[in-house]
């Protein structure tokens, strides 16, 4: 090899080990301003999260008193915290995403517990509609002691379906007394005809809430109301209070091999309807229809009630624990919470008188206790003061 070639060689391999040292000087200095500018982002990052964690702090369990039902599918399991009611727990952010994602996460579910709370509507007096349930030979038994207390509470909201016309009581219940036209008998037929004309009634009313009760009911208005509160009238409520300790269990009359089995809410305590879930119901109850239903399955009126309901309708019962009716001791009601209860009853068996053990009135002045009770929530009415 000549010399001069030689040369060439030897600088051209000199060049080629300057530029591998410059290239390699080029990728440890990007390396370096990575590295630099991760942690830079980093810091910025958790300073963000610092700053959301401040600014939407932890959410907790909503609302206060969680709807109860049955099969307590309202109820928030116990030990579960920082949970929306109808959502999942709040999780730690999963390995991989970024703080700004969780960042709108939370975001995203104040922004739901916003809205929803904006949402629902209040519930005033003026958007119940009151129907109870009555028949000629109960007029003077029984009307007279509603009309004496806990109507004169509600009386453009409260109606009276009976089975005649009564002049006397159309004239004392300011003209809400609606003659059904059923049959004056307490049979399954009768009891679902004047049922069937109650929930029509309240369909034409445009009011957000139904609740029927029975002439032997007294009725807490203001606990009412404020128990109606809690729940939103836009979504399917059916709410009262069963008088057995296990669904009801009947055959199917579409296939006598199967049974079905439901809870319903005893009319004796009354129950209460939001219109979102009448509304579902009317196809199958309105019109008159409710009658059939109840001819099919050869029940009565709650039961039917019940039955269309949670069994075709697929929605549960919401126990509402303040509901009372004449089918439970009423002994047994604590005396001292009745300003928080919804409704009572009564009943005679034999010489025994099924009654609240209220203090007041004389037993032979108000056997029922119904007027004591009235005078204990709202001592000002005038027949109190004897």
């Amino acid at each position: 090899m000549r010399p001069q070639e030689r040369t060439m060689r030897v600088k051209l391999r000199s060049l080629l080990q300057q530029v591998g040292l410059g290239c390699a000087a080029v990728t440890v200095c990007v390396l370096v301003f990575q590295n630099l500018a991760q942690g830079l982002r980093d810091a910025a990052r958790s300073e963000r999260a610092t700053a959301a964690a401040q600014k939407f702090p932890v959410l907790h369990a909503w609302p206060d008193r969680a709807p109860r039902s049955l099969n307590r599918d309202y109820e928030l399991p116990a030990g579960v915290e920082n949970t929306l009611v109808g959502e999942e727990p709040v999780q730690e952010p999963e390995p991989g995403v970024r703080e700004e994602e969780e960042e709108e996460r939370k975001r995203g579910l104040l922004n739901t517990l916003v809205a929803t709370a904006t949402a629902k509507p209040t519930t005033t007096l003026d958007h119940l509609f009151i129907s109870i349930k009555t028949t000629k030979a109960f007029h003077k038994t029984r009307l007279d002691l509603v009309l004496k207390t806990w109507f004169t509470l509600a009386r453009q909201q409260t109606w009276f379906f009976t089975d005649t016309e009564d002049g006397e009581y159309q004239q004392k219940t300011g003209g809400h007394l609606v003659n059904t036209n059923c049959s004056a008998s307490h049979n399954r037929r009768a009891l679902c005809c004047k049922m069937a004309s109650e929930f029509d009634a309240f369909l034409q009313s445009n009011k957000r809430w139904w609740c029927h009760f029975d002439d032997d009911n007294y009725v807490n208005i203001p606990q009412l109301v404020t128990t109606l509160a809690d729940y939103d009238p836009q979504q399917d409520w059916y709410l009262g209070k069963p008088s057995i300790r296990a669904p009801l269990e009947i055959i199917n009359r579409d296939n006598v091999s199967q049974r079905i089995s439901f809870w319903f809410a005893t009319g004796g305590a009354g129950f209460c309807i939001s219109r979102s879930l009448a509304l579902k119901m009317m196809p199958i109850a309105g019109g008159g229809k409710f009658v059939s239903v109840g001819e099919k399955i050869r029940l009565p009126d709650d039961v039917t009630m019940g039955y269309i309901i949670e069994h075709l309708l697929r929605k549960k019962l919401t126990v509402v624990e303040e509901f009372h009716s004449h089918l439970e001791p009423m002994r047994f009601v604590n005396t001292d919470s009745l300003p928080r209860q919804v409704s009572f009853s009564y009943s005679q068996y034999g010489s025994e008188m099924n009654v609240l053990p209220v203090d007041g009135l004389d037993t032979r002045l108000d056997p029922t206790r119904l007027l004591s009770v009235h005078c204990l929530l709202f001592p000002n009415f005038n027949f109190c003061a004897t």
